[in-house]
């Protein structure tokens, strides 16, 4: 049994940490040029007097230390990729021909060369670097130089490592804010980039009247070029915000109930984000969601509801006209909101997410008709109570739903409404995953005043009553026939010559529970130096039977691998392009990559809701909406997989903070889960099929994520009809089974219906289960038919489910072909 401590997982999580200098550093330039355009696309511009796009003839001059140590990804096993190359803002800039102030540039440059980044062990990453001190004489002559100046402000976070209200975090550092008050007393205008994976405050934005601000995110290798492309007007600022940005921290509804070591209580239930400011705090709002700047201006004009009352199973559908007003091309983002009716029984957030498209070029003074249309169950809502007369159900509740399309969530214009005459349930389901009576909290609701205005109310959220283990017990699965060994080979499936049950009926219970665990360590000597680890085919008895190693490689924003491989835009960048065809193309160029650096799987995306601003991995995460990043995922999914390589939607769910993650409960409403946390797996597992799913490694009210058998079982197998492959984040923790005596660890997660632990109990080399952790076979019994122990066919079930995804690889189809 492991007892891995955060270090000792961090250790070896660092095995990658040094590339292969001998290795090739060939790239696809391909990849690399959609980089760049994703980077620029993902920039948000989110204020501009005028100042941007910089004038070719006049003279800039660039402030702060990040401009050369530029932040091109976060930390952790999402972004510790050993990059063919990075650039940062300095040099793109002189690249692109911009005329910076070079005495200002050079007396950077000995600086950072003189103080070169602090760098630390795992989870101690430095947040910021410190600033150069820049006096008021050096600004000063500066200024007598150029009228332009543009400051650069850094800072990141990560796996492990959480923002933190601190300056140097959250805040601006005392020498960052004195920076940012000379230059804008000396200049003319001034630029301010903030180069981060995390949201930070932005209130001293308005304080200081600074001329343009421009959100950054990390782009990987190509971001220093892509922010140069932007502020140069080689390319639009495309990006618009997937977060909204408060004007304080204690603004957002998560502040309250972020960060507690043992749990946190998501009390702000369905209100994440927008949902809760738009709903009943417009006025704390600095920035909202779906808001960036371009260089030009559109008009949306000629809007209208196609069929106010379309059929149960039909779609809404909204055209607009989009002129561009402005003088130079440019694309937006068309977004379509839906609003909320005033007589449903079930609080609803005044605005939601339910469509949108990025458009393309549209030149000066031309116009292009817009379509956006949305299934009608995307009006319904999750009733967890019975309140509107159906308990467990998706439900459109009767009710007028105004519609609303725009380019933001407030710059929108009120379309028409769909009107429904009668409730409907959409979908009837069972109570699965709801909080423990032993935990109980509120949850935010909306109430009205004698006024009828919307005001903030509190309730009890709904408790389980299910029996668990009646329920799994009666859904055992049942046995397929063993028939010893009959001769058929995992070629002969794959090459569909025979059925995987029939070579299912073949195995014995050993090579069956030695399915399922992925190899005892990283960097698994089977495949790639610095891969993450290996699953499907370790042994030599399975080999033999010709199933091969499935060979695991860390992402999202790249290969992580002892050789160079490219480092792409972090998650929150791709998502800020809105721009799913472009991720889908980007990720199928990084699908080619995989198979070029000898990857089955990579361990993305990453689709974990951005709750509150501070959680250290949002950069990987895409959104505060489920929507956005369910499409945004399923993007990526499909274009991984359209390569004949896979991908593992993580972390699956409710990890949403660093915080002592591994041992933290998440205590979440069934409604708050349904319709925020669970949603974007929904929609990313039925528009893309994902061949791996990861799990978290937080609990879910109550129980960790790699043992709970509704989150798994109940909801992703049954209620979606998930066939995949279903594995543990590394190092999961043990524990005894609450309900079934006989079992623990393994024997649990294997009930729980997750299929592999990552890392697990069989060595490469191994014939049999090693003891590290053989709970899989001690906790099955053959002579127990009352399910106290693991059963054949739930052993037979997870060997189906590994060995479906082994079978796509590129070894079983070579191995079938030839």
């Amino acid at each position: 049994m492991t007892t891995n401590t955060t270090s000792e997982v961090a250790q070896n999580l660092n095995t990658s940490a040094a590339a292969d200098h001998d290795s090739d550093r060939y790239y696809d330039p391909r990849l690399a040029e959609l980089a760049r355009r994703a980077a620029a696309e993902g920039t948000v511009l989110l204020t501009n007097d005028g100042v941007l796009p910089l004038s070719p003839a006049e003279p800039v001059a660039v402030f702060g230390r990040v401009q050369i140590d530029w932040f091109a990804v976060g930390y952790g096993s999402g972004g510790d990729v050993n990059p063919v190359y990075t650039t940062n803002l300095l040099g793109s800039l002189v690249e692109r021909g911009v005329s910076v102030d070079a005495e200002l540039a050079s007396t950077y440059r000995q600086w950072c060369n003189a103080q070169e980044p602090p760098t630390e062990e795992w989870g101690n990453w430095p947040r910021f670097y410190p600033e150069m001190e820049a006096g008021q004489e050096l600004v000063a002559a500066a200024a007598s130089r150029a009228r332009t100046a543009v400051v650069v402000i850094g800072r990141a976070a990560g796996e492990d490592r959480e923002n933190v209200l601190e300056p140097g975090g959250y805040y601006l550092t005392d020498t960052e804010r004195t920076l940012l008050e000379r230059v804008t007393g000396h200049f003319e205008s001034t630029v301010v980039i903030v180069n981060s994976g995390n949201v930070m405050d932005l209130s001293w934005a308005e304080e200081l009247g600074v001329s343009a601000l421009l959100l950054a995110w990390p782009g990987g290798m190509e971001g220093g070029r892509a922010v140069a492309d932007v502020l140069t007007g080689a390319t639009e600022p495309g990006g618009r915000l997937t977060d909204t940005i408060a004007r304080t921290y204690t603004d957002y509804p998560s502040a309250a109930n972020f960060g507690n070591e043992e749990f946190n209580n998501y009390a702000e239930d369905v209100f994440v984000g927008y949902r809760y400011f738009e709903t009943f705090a417009p006025e704390k709002v600095l920035f909202p969601f779906g808001h960036g700047l371009g260089y030009t201006s559109f008009a949306l004009s000629g809007a209208r509801l196609e069929d106010a009352s379309p059929t149960r199973d039909g779609d809404v559908t909204v055209r607009v006209q989009v002129q561009n007003s402005g003088p130079r091309p440019g694309s937006t983002v068309i977004q379509a909101y839906r609003g909320a009716p005033a007589e449903a029984a079930l609080p609803r957030p005044s605005r939601e997410l339910v469509a949108f498209t990025r458009t393309g070029m549209i030149a000066p003074g031309e116009a292009l008709e817009v379509t956006l249309s949305f299934p009608r169950e995307r009006l319904a809502a999750f009733d967890d109570d019975g309140r509107t007369g159906h308990a467990h159900a998706w439900v459109v509740e009767a009710g007028t739903y105004p519609v609303h399309v725009g380019t933001s969530v407030r710059q929108t214009i009120e379309v028409g409404a769909v009107v429904v005459e009668e409730t409907e349930v959409v979908e009837q389901l069972q109570e699965a995953l709801a909080p423990s009576p032993d935990a109980p909290f509120d949850r935010m609701t909306v109430t009205r005043d004698a006024d009828g205005r919307v005001q903030i109310g509190w309730e009890a959220v709904p408790t389980t009553t299910v029996d668990l283990r009646e329920r799994i017990l009666a859904r055992l699965p049942q046995a397929i026939a063993p028939t010893g060994d009959v001769g058929i080979r995992f070629a002969d499936v794959v090459a569909g010559r025979a059925t995987m049950e029939d070579f299912v009926a073949q195995l014995g219970v050993e090579d069956l529970a030695q399915l399922a665990y992925g190899d005892v360590e990283m960097n698994s000597p089977l495949g790639a130096p610095g891969n993450a680890g290996a699953f499907g085919g370790l042994t030599e008895h399975l080999r033999e039977l010709g199933i091969p190693p499935v060979i695991t490689t860390d992402g999202p924003s790249g290969i992580r691998v002892s050789a160079y491989a490219s480092l792409l835009p972090c998650g929150t960048a791709l998502a800020s392009t809105w721009d799913a065809p472009l991720l889908e193309e980007l990720a199928a160029l990084h699908g080619q990559e995989m198979l070029r650096k000898g990857s089955d799987v990579l361990l993305a995306p990453g689709m974990n809701i951005h709750r509150d601003p501070l959680c250290g991995r949002n950069f990987e995460y895409y959104s505060e909406d489920p929507l956005l990043t369910g499409l945004a995922a399923a993007a990526v999914v499909r274009g991984i997989q359209s390569q004949g390589v896979s991908a593992c939607p993580k972390h699956f769910a409710a990890n949403n903070q660093e915080t002592n993650r591994i041992y933290n409960d998440s205590r979440v409403s069934v409604r708050a889960l349904r319709e925020i946390y669970l949603r974007g797996f929904r929609i990313c597992v039925q528009e893309s099929d994902p061949l791996n799913i990861m799990t978290s490694y937080n609990k879910v009210n109550g129980q960790w994520a790699h043992y709970n058998y509704d989150l798994v079982t109940t909801i992703l197998r049954g209620e979606w009809d998930y066939q995949g492959n279903v594995m543990t984040d590394w190092w999961m923790r043990y524990a005894p089974d609450p309900l079934f005596p006989q079992l623990k660890d393994s024997a649990t997660r294997v009930r729980a219906g997750v299929d592999v632990l990552m890392p697990g109990g069989v060595t490469w080399s191994s014939t049999r289960a090693d003891g590290h952790d053989d709970a899989v076979l001690a906790g099955y019994s053959p002579d127990d038919a009352s399910g106290e122990h693991l059963t054949l066919g739930e052993l037979q079930q997870t060997a189906l489910h590994v060995l479906r995804m082994a079978a796509t690889t590129p070894a079983a189809r070579a191995a079938a072909e030839a």
